[in-house]
């Protein structure tokens, strides 16, 4: 079993995300527990004003809605009665125990997996704290779940391939399948409040992954010059197509003055120098391997959970990087890390490309792939936990772990040093006569 703990301050958001899903018959609701009547006598509404309720008696918690996703190995298809059990007893256990809360099972993915809301404001007005709420009591807990019912251990090869450093549970919109209003929503709804973003790029190197832009228009356009913003579906060649959406229609109304203020309070966010040298050591190990390429490092760090984000130009020459890390939930522009992580730095790092990087090497296939951005070439991903920007530019010298281990260029250099060196002549003693 895997959960997924995601913290806001949007309990309508929540709530409306698997109220949508069982409209279009995608879920069910399981339980509402420490409701007065079962799920099946309540309305969107009332489900909502019970958690409310609480919420509004304490105005000084940053976040008062909890939403976890229990995830479970295919294999293992339980009875709602085990599913509702499961999740009071992971309730409990996580300190939760006697909150209202709302079950969702849900049936638009490849394994079985519930949805929980719930709040963390109790009836006396105290918050539950939440800090460190995945790490000190979901994990433990879950470990004990498994052992209780016999469930398939997370740390085993059967959940890694399902559930490896993916993006939050969003589907991939693609226009024509799906409400589009709906369903770019429910990505910017999983996106927006959890990914670290500094600027427009940055975000979109995010949103691109699921056929979606946020788009000011040309820079003539009546848009623009407004300071608007659309959101826009992406067809699978990263195309436009059909009709742009305005932000304010939106639920949360994510406008580009209100994106500008996520923008602030991410820069500071994302100065954990954890984050950034998390991202920095995968890069650098990986140069320190005997394969040097765009295609390799790209394969390295998808690894990892890292999506790296490229954009080229006409001639499909790499001018920029963005590195979209699933793990951090940090997106960080090339040279925003360094200059050894910059486009350019990259580029002469992976010594092995071939001639004519451009058009050549990349095709259009590449160029579409870094300039549309469907990241690292994939059209296709498993979007169980679904989700362009830059770091720091860099010189076409070698890093220091480069320099230590590479003995190729030693001689040359070396070479170089003694050609340059001047020798001191000694001074011979002359005896003087006499």
């Amino acid at each position: 079993m895997v959960a997924v703990i995601h913290q806001s301050k949007h309990l309508r958001i929540a709530l409306n995300y698997n109220e949508h899903k069982v409209k279009n018959g995608q879920a069910v609701c399981l339980e509402a527990g420490y409701y007065p009547v079962g799920p099946e006598h309540l309305n969107f509404h009332q489900k909502l004003q019970r958690l409310e309720m609480l919420a509004e008696l304490n105005q000084r918690t940053k976040h008062n809605c909890l939403h976890v996703s229990l995830n479970f190995d295919p294999s293992e298809q339980l009875s709602d009665e085990r599913y509702k059990e499961i999740a009071e007893v992971y309730l409990s256990k996580i300190g939760f125990g006697g909150q209202p809360y709302l079950l969702y099972k849900h049936e638009d993915a490849g394994h079985p997996h519930l949805h929980l809301v719930t709040t963390n404001i109790k009836a006396d007005g105290k918050a539950i704290r939440m800090n460190y709420l995945g790490r000190d009591k979901s994990e433990p807990a879950r470990k004990e779940i498994e052992k209780m019912y016999g469930l398939v251990e997370a740390g085993k090869q059967q959940l890694q391939d399902v559930f490896r450093l993916k993006p939050v549970n969003a589907a991939r919109v693609i226009y024509g399948k799906a409400e589009t209003k709906q369903a770019i929503n429910n990505v910017l709804v999983k996106v927006l409040p959890q990914y670290k973003y500094a600027t427009l790029s940055e975000l979109n190197a995010v949103l691109r992954q699921y056929n979606i832009v946020a788009d000011r228009g040309e820079e003539n356009s009546r848009i623009f010059r407004h300071s608007g913003l659309v959101y826009r579906v992406l067809d699978e060649q990263g195309n436009k197509v059909g009709v742009p959406i305005k932000a304010s229609l939106f639920f949360d109304k994510p406008t580009l003055k209100k994106l500008s203020e996520r923008f602030a309070a991410n820069r500071s966010a994302k100065e954990n120098a954890g984050d950034r040298t998390r991202l920095k050591n995968l890069v650098d190990r990986y140069f320190l391997g005997g394969d040097k390429s765009i295609e390799g490092l790209v394969a390295a760090l998808q690894h990892e959970g890292v999506d790296m984000v490229l954009r080229r130009n006409d001639d499909g020459l790499i001018f920029g990087v963005t590195y979209v890390d699933h793990r951090t939930k940090c997106v960080f522009n090339g040279s925003a890390l360094g200059k050894a992580y910059s486009a350019n730095a990259i580029r002469e790092r992976c010594t092995n490309r071939v001639a004519g990087e451009g058009k050549k090497q990349n095709g259009p296939g590449a160029e579409r792939v870094a300039q549309k951005g469907h990241a690292n070439g994939r059209p296709e991903r498993n979007t169980h936990r679904n989700f362009d920007g830059s770091g720091a530019e860099r010189t076409g010298s070698p890093g220091v772990f480069e320099a230590l281990l590479d003995t190729g260029n030693q001689g040359a250099s070396m070479d170089w040093n003694l050609r340059n060196t001047r020798k001191k002549k000694k001074k011979k003693l002359r005896l003087s006569a006499g």
